[in-house]
């Protein structure tokens, strides 16, 4: 068994005593259809529910049964971490990463990668470098680990767990610090550089609510939105306690709000009388934002978790469903498809905002697509981005091939399922000033979309 991603900190459980997060629980449309599983609940509302796994687990029966019903997304708990890949300096080992990837690629899930660089879990022979020796092993190794699996990771966790505990808001001191401040900002254009479809994360924890640190990590990525450095996504791991922060949903939103993914990334919540209410909250969170675009429990069963006695999950060692888990799907079936819930709102305009009556949007629109891809299906997130003169409305047209289908569509309205399909704005995303960008996502069978699509303003 590996060590331990950390010690659980007290901190988590300092919160709103004794209560949920006000105003948590939002008014959401109802789903197009129920699902049965998580699986399929998450993947109607366009988003990854996961799951953390150690592939020596995946000869167990009673865990491979339970994940592969209920888990469309697989994060890997060791076997992509610096110590596993690369033992030694320059010898890269891919063997427990690639059976993952290769059991979610048979199973119709995504993959988040966990991650190229940490404080811990290193090589005793990177524990051993600093300074310019130690700047270039760890953009090699970035390098090199996200080059081998291009196209089959749909996020990373560039970096993990950079920032200090505390009240000063600051980095947390390592050797990789000690290489300059600008680690993180290299380690992420190297990622970026090695490939280019994967969301990029940074990852961290005691960042629930509005704190020092989340406002440290916070200030990171408002910076390098304004610089250009590629950065796509926040992952807050939210390993709990028995409260939830009264400023949880806030928290995600205000990062959103810069222009990147929220992705909760970790969750485990201690167990108790408060257990499922706790994890209904937070599902309801992540879907009353549309950039929250995915949950990964960490573990599957009571047993696989490294909190022990927590009994965190949302199955018990049986693989016999709790309370929680039934919380969550009925959270997941709650929530809308396409239409956004009344407390989600798009991301600012980073100009000046449109006026009240824009001019005609003659400036045009354009359009641009990423993809995940499993056998017989596909996500697309498209990215509209207006003209010089603004938009009061858009349509995006995307040609998908023969025997392929769109089966969802969120933050758009979609006008038909099959050949070229049109995608128009909804009430909140359809007036962009110039330059200003939103996203919409569909989900669909058969072959992904090969075409740049087009986009035509109002």
């Amino acid at each position: 068994m590996r060590p331990r991603t950390r010690t659980l900190q007290a901190t988590l459980t300092l919160a709103v005593a004794g209560v949920l997060a006000a105003g948590m629980t939002v008014a959401l449309a109802p789903a197009a259809s129920a699902g049965t599983t998580l699986r399929a609940s998450a993947a109607e509302k366009g988003r990854y529910f996961g799951a953390a796994v150690a592939t020596g687990k995946l000869s167990t029966s009673a865990y491979t049964t339970v994940l592969n019903r209920e888990f469309n997304s697989v994060t890997a708990e060791n076997e992509m971490k610096w110590d596993a890949t690369e033992p030694s300096q320059g010898r890269f080992s891919y063997t427990g990463g690639d059976r993952l990837v290769s059991h979610a690629q048979a199973n119709g899930m995504g993959v988040r990668g966990h991650a190229l660089l940490w404080h811990q879990q290193q090589p005793s022979w990177a524990q051993g470098l600093s300074g310019s020796a130690l700047r270039s092993a760890a953009i090699n190794h970035v390098t090199q680990v996200a080059t081998h699996y291009r196209g089959k990771v749909y996020a990373w966790d560039v970096v993990n767990e950079a920032f200090a505990d505390g009240g000063s808001g600051g980095r947390r001191d390592s050797n990789l610090q000690r290489t300059g401040n600008d680690w993180i900002e290299a380690a992420f254009r190297a990622a970026r550089a090695a490939d280019p479809g994967a969301k990029l994360c940074y990852n961290d924890y005691n960042t629930d609510g509005i704190n020092a640190k989340s406002t440290g990590i916070y200030n990171m990525v408002r910076d390098f939105k304004s610089r250009g450095v590629p950065i796509d996504c926040v992952g807050f791991q939210s390993h709990l306690g028995t409260t939830l922060a009264g400023d949880y949903q806030a928290n995600l939103q205000r990062f959103a709000d810069l222009g990147v993914d929220v992705q909760i990334t970790e969750l485990d919540v201690m167990t108790g009388s408060n257990q499922a209410n706790i994890y209904g909250a937070v599902t309801r969170a992540c879907l009353a934002i549309s950039r929250c675009t995915s949950i990964t429990v960490w573990g599957v069963r009571d047993c696989d978790s490294w909190r022990g006695s927590d009994n965190a999950l949302l199955f018990d060692c049986n693989g016999n469903k709790k309370a929680a888990y039934t919380s969550v799907l009925n959270a997941l079936n709650a929530g809308g498809t396409s239409t956004p819930p009344p407390t989600s709102t798009p991301p600012p305009p980073t100009s000046t905002p449109p006026p009240t009556s824009p001019p005609p949007g003659t400036g045009g629109c354009s359009a641009s697509v990423s993809l995940n891809t499993w056998s017989g299906g596909f996500v697309a997130t498209v990215k509209v981005t207006a003209g010089a003169n603004g938009t009061r409305g858009w349509t995006v047209s995307v040609a998908l091939p023969g025997g392929s289908a769109v089966t969802n569509a969120w933050s758009a309205t979609a006008a038909g399922s099959t050949g070229t399909v049109g995608f128009t704005n909804v009430d909140y995303n359809g007036q962009l000033a110039a330059g200003q960008v939103t996203e919409f996502g569909f989900q669909g069978t058969g072959a992904a979309p090969g075409a740049t699509p087009t986009c035509t303003a109002s």
